[in-house]
C-alpha cells in the first residue's frame, strides 16, 4: 500500500490562516509584527526565497523590510546595519539570507543578530537554549517537520530515528528536536560509512543531503516515515531542470507509511515557521 502523503503546502495555508489571527490581535495593541530580511548580492535562488519570505508577510498582515546589498558590500557596512535593526522597535525578526560573499564571517554576521530576534534560530544563544530542550526560537525548517509530525499523528516516541546530514540549518537541530520528542537518534553524513544499514532500521528517516534521489527503496524500511528535505534541479536527461528531492520518490512511496513530496512538502513549512518565530517574537515583546 503506497504512503500517506504528509501535504506541506495543505498545512502552511493552514496554519497561515491563523497567523491572520494573531497578528490582527497584536495590531490592535499596538504591535504590529516586522521582519526585516538581509540579503548580498545577486544570487538568484537567494533573491527567489527572500521575495517569497516578504511575499508571506505581507500576506499575513505583517510588516517586512527587504535590505539589499551589491555583492562587494563591505561586512562592516552589513554589520552596522543590523545594529540599527536590533536597536528598531518595529523589527521583531531579522535574518540574513545564506551564503555570502566570501568577504564575510558567516558566523559573526549571524552572532550579531540579538538572540531575542533571531527568527532563524542560528544564534548560539538559541542553539544551547535548544540543546538544553528549552527552545526560543528553533530553525525554521526543522520546525516544520516536527509540525508535520504532529499534524501527521505521527508519535515519536521510543522511535529509532536517522538523520542524514549534520548541518547547523537542518541536521543538527533536527536530531536535537527527536531526541526532545522522546526519539532514538542517529546523525550520518557523508563519513558515515554503512548508510544503508543505519536507514535500514529506523522508523524515521530524515534526509537533508542535498543529493538527487540518494536514498532509494531498498534503503528503507517497510513501514517508515520518510521526510525529505532536499531541494535538487536535474541536471542530465529528459526531466533536466526539473525538481527533486534527497529521496527516490516514486520507489519510496510503496514501502514507506508516510511520505513527503517535492515539492510541496517540507519546502512551504520552513517560511511558515519563520513567520511563526517572527509573530511569536513581537507576542514576547507585547507581552
Amino acid at each position: 500500500m503506497a504512503a500517506q502523503i504528509l501535504d506541506g503546502k495543505a498545512l502552511a495555508q493552514e496554519l497561515r490562516a491563523g497567523f491572520k489571527e494573531r497578528v490582527a490581535a497584536l495590531v490592535a495593541r499596538g504591535q504590529r509584527p516586522g521582519l526585516a530580511v538581509i540579503v548580498v548580492g545577486e544570487d538568484p535562488a537567494s533573491l527567489v526565497y527572500v521575495r517569497n519570505k516578504v511575499d508571506a508577510c505581507v500576506a499575513v498582515g505583517m510588516h517586512s523590510e527587504k535590505i539589499a546589498y551589491a555583492a562587494d558590500a563591505s561586512p562592516a557596512e552589513v554589520l552596522a546595519r543590523i545594529a540599527e535593526l536590533n536597536a528598531s522597535p518595529a523589527i521583531h525578526g531579522i535574518l540574513v539570507q545564506l551564503p555570502l560573499p566570501p568577504q564575510f564571517d558567516e558566523d559573526a554576521i549571524l552572532e550579531a543578530i540579538h538572540s531575542d530576534k533571531d527568527v532563524d534560530g542560528f544564534h548560539a544563544e538559541n542553539v544551547g537554549a535548544l540543546a538544553q530542550g528549552l527552545p526560543r526560537f528553533i530553525p525554521c525548517t526543522p520546525y516544520g517537520v516536527m509540525k508535520m509530525f504532529e499534524k501527521g499523528g505521527i508519535d515519536l516516541t521510543g522511535k529509532e530515528a536517522v538523520v542524514i546530514g549534520r548541518s547547523n540549518i537542518v541536521g543538527k537541530p533536527m536530531a536535537m528536536l527527536l531526541m526532545n520528542a522522546g526519539a532514538t537518534v542517529t546523525v550520518c553524513h557523508s563519513k558515515t560509512r554503512d548508510l544503508a544499514f543505519h536507514t535500514r532500521r529506523a522508523d524515521i528517516v530524515v534526509a537533508a543531503v542535498g543529493r538527487p534521489r540518494f536514498v532509494t527503496a531498498d534503503m528503507v524500511k517497510p513501514g517508515a516515515v520518510v521526510i525529505d528535505v532536499g531541494i535538487n534541479r536535474l541536471q542530465d536527461g529528459p526531466n533536466a531542470g526539473k525538481l527533486c528531492g534527497d529521496v527516490d520518490y516514486e520507489n519510496v512511496k510503496e514501502i514507506a507509511s508516510h511520505i513527503t513530496p517535492v515539492p510541496g512538502g517540507v519546502g512551504p513549512m520552513t517560511i511558515t515557521m519563520l513567520l511563526a518565530n517572527t509573530i511569536e517574537a513581537a507576542e514576547r515583546k507585547a507581552q
